[in-house]
């Protein structure tokens, strides 16, 4: 239209990576208008990708820096504000702060912060939300292949034969890979799912298996013990491509279909179907999320499902693979970037030298050789007087950690807290200062999508108020410290991003303007980047391991005074703890309260109906919300979403973790359902 311009963008909301461009007038974003020609959304958009934008414009958009006075807040200059963070955060010792950077962050800003924690304050207690959702990915899938991503792309989920969809709401949460999926049906594939709830995708499944919750090491053990017993197992490709079958297969042998019916609840009849199709498919594709890692067996779920491939051969082909679905749109970019403890970007080890010498020559100064503390270890950590102080960038822990009282407890214990954030959220309603950061929309980066895909964000607008990069706030804070990083522009940060990081190192924004989203790996700057991983069996830890896990049950199972499994989720029109998606009027006209699923033989029992008020109980505590009497929920098991800051699912969840990814059991915890008189 006359008097617009049209900027190109990386879609901000879950990991898909959809591109369009931005409609630009009077300095506003009016508009979107879908890409035709990118590989991914190829037109299409989602309801968030259509409408989302609005919230970069909302009226409660952070403007100034706040400083806590008393029991609220004032205004203060930048210069006031980042003297007083450098000044404070000076007073403890590098093991007594504790550093979240944020998913919804670009790869620019997740790295300055790396950078500030490991090598201006020392510390390696850096950790974000992916300890909340995809940690045991990470954890499982480095172990099993050498490389914590999804193994394959979404251009090639057309092409496939068959789809293996568990523990992922994927035409709800990620519309635009189910219509991907949707293509490959009307091709001839099949589709089967292993889900405890009907989901959307599971009304159209060719197969659906709905287990108990918990129960996946048991269903997917039993998968391999058909697959195995009935000569279905591809010999050649565990016999030259793997290690460590023997060990596993000790433990598979014993969940024969029938033990599974047992544990599971899926007919052993129906398994054995579902085992055999995927197995006889030539290229078959399974898909996971949030359901399958957010246990305290979540890193075992993912073993587990790596064995279920190798033992097939469907891996390091086109259209095969392991492929996690990330929920925001930039968790597989902050995992890369080594916003976790432990690690350095680009998955390297600060246990080798070279490693660290390589970032020293950088830095200036070497990183920690120690492994800091998981984010859910934090609060733990908080009220027994060992981390002192807390910078967060981009997330909202007091409603997003498991057993939230807790977590609230913690931070409002802290001697100093610094919240970096575009809106006042719950945790930054506790800080002692706040400092605004420019949206997506205001700011130039890169994200990295599900597929490990690289793409640019571009500012379109100016940041409101006084609002800054998150990389400059920042590089600001660490200048006031004595560490200066030096760059003038996200390029800049890009560059020696990419200098440092073997599988980001043939990138750069000269090549994204010329060619478009760059998968990693991606050496050389001549290298095309890389559609699939583990090509020909050649997986990047050498061979590929198997790894024996046994089911084990929940922590905590329903009883006689809390009788019901929940299970906690999202629904398509909101995100996460809502601080975004609540601020668009479309979305929260759609789902304006939260409501719990109730089965229609639960809610007879109960004396329930759709639309009455209820309380959802467990040990840890209560909320209400509205019921919803539906099918999708099977008897004994009731849903929620954790959107809703007035009644916060994570108040009833367990703060029990798994020892490996440190992730929380968010999807099994056990209530009782109460009629709100």
């Amino acid at each position: 239209m006359l008097g617009e311009r049209l900027v190109p963008e990386t879609c901000v909301w879950c990991g898909t990576g959809c591109m369009f461009y931005l409609r630009v007038r009077d300095g506003r974003i009016v508009g979107v208008v879908p890409s035709e020609s990118h590989p991914i959304s190829r037109g299409r958009l989602c309801l968030k990708g259509w409408v989302g934008y609005r919230f970069v414009q909302h009226p409660a958009r952070l403007k100034k820096p706040l400083i806590r006075e008393g029991s609220g807040f004032r205004e203060a200059s930048w210069e006031e504000a980042l003297d007083l963070v450098a000044r404070r955060l000076g007073e403890f010792k590098p093991e007594q702060i504790a550093v979240f950077g944020s998913a919804k962050c670009t790869n620019e800003d997740n790295y300055a912060l790396v950078r500030f924690a490991r090598g201006c304050l020392g510390t390696d207690h850096v950790d974000h939300c992916a300890r909340l959702c995809h940690a045991p990915t990470v954890a499982g899938l480095l172990r099993a292949f050498g490389s914590g991503a999804m193994t394959n792309s979404i251009e090639e989920i057309e092409h496939a034969d068959l789809y293996l969809v568990t523990g992922s709401n994927t035409a709800e949460q990620h519309p635009v890979i189910a219509s991907h999926i949707m293509r490959g049906l009307q091709k001839g594939a099949k589709l089967i799912v292993v889900d405890p709830r009907k989901t959307p995708l599971a009304r159209l499944a060719h197969l659906y298996l709905a287990q108990r919750p918990g129960t996946d090491v048991a269903w997917i053990n039993g998968f391999i013990n058909v697959i195995v017993n009935e000569g279905l197992a591809d010999i050649e490709f565990i016999e030259r491509h793997t290690e460590g079958f023997e060990e596993m297969w000790a433990v598979a042998k014993e969940y024969t279909p029938e033990r599974v019916e047992r544990i599971t609840g899926i007919p052993a009849k129906l398994l054995k179907q579902a085992a055999r199709e995927y197995a006889r498919a030539p290229k078959a594709m399974i898909f996971y999320a949030m359901g399958i890692t957010q246990h305290v067996t979540g890193t075992r779920n993912v073993l587990a499902i790596a064995n279920l491939a190798m033992v097939t051969g469907h891996v390091g082909k086109p259209s095969t693979g392991v492929n996690p679905l990330r929920g925001q749109n930039n968790v597989q970019g902050a995992s890369d970037l080594a916003v976790v403890p432990g690690l350095l970007p680009g998955y390297q080890s600060p246990q080798d030298p070279e490693v660290r010498r390589k970032f020293a020559e950088v830095w200036g100064v070497e990183p920690p050789s120690w492994k800091g503390l998981a984010s859910t270890e934090v609060p733990d950590a908080i009220l027994k007087g060992e981390i002192r102080a807390v910078y967060v960038m981009g997330e909202n822990p007091v409603l997003s950690h498991a057993d939230a009282s807790h977590a609230r407890c913690a931070f409002e214990a802290l001697d100093f807290l610094v919240v970096q954030d575009i809106f006042l959220s719950e945790t930054a309603k506790l800080a002692h200062v706040v400092l605004p950061a420019a949206a997506w929309g205001e700011k130039d980066g890169t994200f990295t999508n599900t597929d490990r895909r690289v793409q640019r964000i571009y500012k379109a607008v100016e940041p409101v108020g006084e609002a800054m990069d998150d990389w400059r706030i920042i590089q600001e804070v660490a200048r006031r410290m004595g560490c200066d990083f030096g760059w003038e522009t996200a390029e800049d940060v890009f560059a020696e991003m990419a200098k440092l990081m073997p599988i980001y190192a043939g990138m750069s924004y000269e090549r994204f303007e010329r060619e478009g989203g760059l998968q990693w790996p991606c050496p050389t700057p001549d290298h095309p980047g890389t559609l699939y991983l583990h090509k020909d069996g050649q997986f990047r830890r050498g061979k590929g391991k198997f790894h024996p896990v046994e089911h084990a049950d929940p922590p905590e199972l329903p009883d006689e005074e809390y009788p019901l499994y929940l299970s906690t989720g999202r629904v398509t029109f909101h995100w996460h703890t809502g601080t975004m998606s609540r601020r668009v009027a479309e979305l929260d006209r759609e789902v304006p309260e939260p409501f719990v699923d109730v089965s229609p033989e639960d809610a007879e029992k109960l004396g329930i109906r759709s639309g009455w008020r209820v309380r959802v109980v467990s040990r840890r505590g209560a909320v209400e919300a509205v019921a919803r009497v539906t099918d999708s929920v099977p008897p004994g098991l009731v849903f929620m979403t954790f959107h809703f800051a007035e009644a916060p699912a994570n108040l009833l969840t367990i703060n029990a973790l798994d020892p490996l990814s440190k992730i929380p059991e968010l999807k099994v915890a056990a209530v009782r359902l109460e009629p709100v008189k």
